[in-house]
């Protein structure tokens, strides 16, 4: 039997010849026999021949066997078959086939209070649906300088939170949902449920600077119960010395491809979610703030229309890892992750506050979505360029008004010289002179 492709419009069927005669099969009947020939796949561009009896009609096929297919897919071929025919969409709708797509990509909704929460707020295929495309903003406003200059329209309240608005946000109605993987292998999962910090007295987390820190690990802490690690088994490249590190840089190269992170926020309330990461990072740094030191961004652009002048926001997740041990005296090179965090950033690179990001996570929970990652990439890279713009203008005119203070001072300075080091003339002599003439 050979199994070719053929069709049109995205419905295609599979010829099947057998002993001669021609058979055609519909999608769902392709993939059946996918799975059924020795758990192998035949890719759609290659023939391939095969010992088996063709299958003449889906209902000669057990529901049980459908859904043994169907368990082995990953979310976006789920979804795929899921349109191939009706059998398969019928069966694609049960909630285990999600869950296990959701506990394969992300290992935290493993447990039981978080199955409960995705359970509160619609299912794990709503879940999946939400949170596995990234988010894209590209509404970003071309460079003005207006952003610094906020209007006089912006009201003290209206620049600093609705409070109308904010009565009906909590931050213990957010949850966190945080997966790091390295190389395909899951290394932490963590949740956090509500915002930390974010319940005390005077309104002090409403009027300073947003930060989520899910691991800030000290130098001088001595806890390495919960500590999270890379090491040459976990697929890293081996070193000899920080100085060979800092001339070919190999062990940041492989950390920065190999790394992924996924940040899920939900809110119960709302019953909403989306992940703020770029899941690949955006960019990196080496050897800050010490020569041991590797600093990794994601993050995603977010509306904050109606919300602060400048219209987007920045989601700023900051990885830091630090190198423990080098390769030598039966030690592998070993890196240890220090730091995790969230913050929320402006076109001017000031962080937001408490009330506007509750206010902007909750926006970014409805905005729209891409599972195209060079498309949310392209979302990212406008925001910088707008903001590059914005500080390359900022300096030029601090540049100016430097120089205008400095033109000021000489003036000033030649003013007074001319006031005090000057001599004045005598009036005796001056008189003298006069007479005499």
């Amino acid at each position: 039997m050979v199994v070719e492709k053929s069709g049109c419009g995205g419905y295609w069927e599979a010829t099947a010849v057998v002993g001669g005669r021609q058979r055609w099969w519909t999608s769902g009947q392709r993939m059946a026999a996918m799975v059924m020939v020795e758990g192998r796949n035949v890719d759609d561009q290659t023939t391939m021949a095969m010992s088996i009896a063709p299958v003449e009609s889906m209902a000669n096929l057990s529901s049980d066997l459908f859904y043994d297919i169907l368990k082995r897919l990953d979310g976006a071929t789920l979804a795929s078959a899921a349109c191939s025919c009706a059998t398969f969409h019928s069966i694609s709708k049960e909630e285990r086939l999600w869950e296990n797509v959701c506990s394969c990509l992300w290992p935290s909704t493993k447990r039981e209070d978080v199955k409960s929460l995705i359970a509160s707020i619609g299912g794990f295929k709503k879940f999946y649906a939400d949170c596995f495309p990234l988010i894209v903003n590209k509404e970003v406003p071309e460079f003005r300088w207006d952003y610094l200059e906020y209007p006089e329209e912006w009201t003290e309240a209206e620049y600093y939170g609705d409070m109308d608005e904010l009565e009906n946000i909590s931050p213990s109605d957010f949850v966190s949902i945080v997966d790091i993987r390295y190389k395909d292998k899951t290394i932490c999962s963590k949740v956090i449920w509500g915002i930390p910090n974010a319940n005390g007295f005077d309104g002090w987390f409403y009027n300073c600077p947003f930060r989520i820190d899910l691991i800030n690990y000290s130098a001088r802490d001595d806890d390495d119960t919960n500590e999270v690690t890379l090491s040459v088994s976990d697929g890293l490249p081996p070193i000899t010395s920080i100085g060979r590190e800092r001339k070919d840089g190999k062990l940041f190269q492989e950390l920065r491809d190999g790394i992924r992170l996924s940040w899920i926020v939900v809110n119960r309330k709302i019953k909403q979610a989306a992940n703020l990461s770029s899941w690949s990072p955006l960019r990196g740094q080496r050897h800050w703030p010490t020569d041991k030191d590797f600093l990794i961004r994601f993050g995603s652009v977010l509306p904050a229309k109606d919300i602060l002048p400048c219209q987007v926001v920045e989601c700023i997740l900051i990885m830091k890892f630090r190198v423990v041990h080098t390769e030598g005296e039966g030690v592998q090179t070993r890196l240890k992750l220090t730091e995790l965090s969230m913050q929320l950033g402006d076109m001017e690179g000031a962080h937001v506050n408490g009330r506007n990001s509750l206010l902007v996570l909750k926006e970014a929970l409805s905005c729209r979505r891409s599972k195209n990652y060079s498309e949310a990439l392209e979302s990212c890279q406008l925001y910088s360029k707008v903001q590059s713009e914005l500080k390359e203008e900022k300096m030029r005119n601090e540049s100016r008004l430097d120089r205008l203070c400095i033109l000021g001072g000489i003036a000033a300075l030649g003013t007074l010289y001319n006031i005090v080091l000057v001599p004045i003339p005598d009036p005796a002599a001056v008189r003298g002179s006069f007479y005499a003439s």
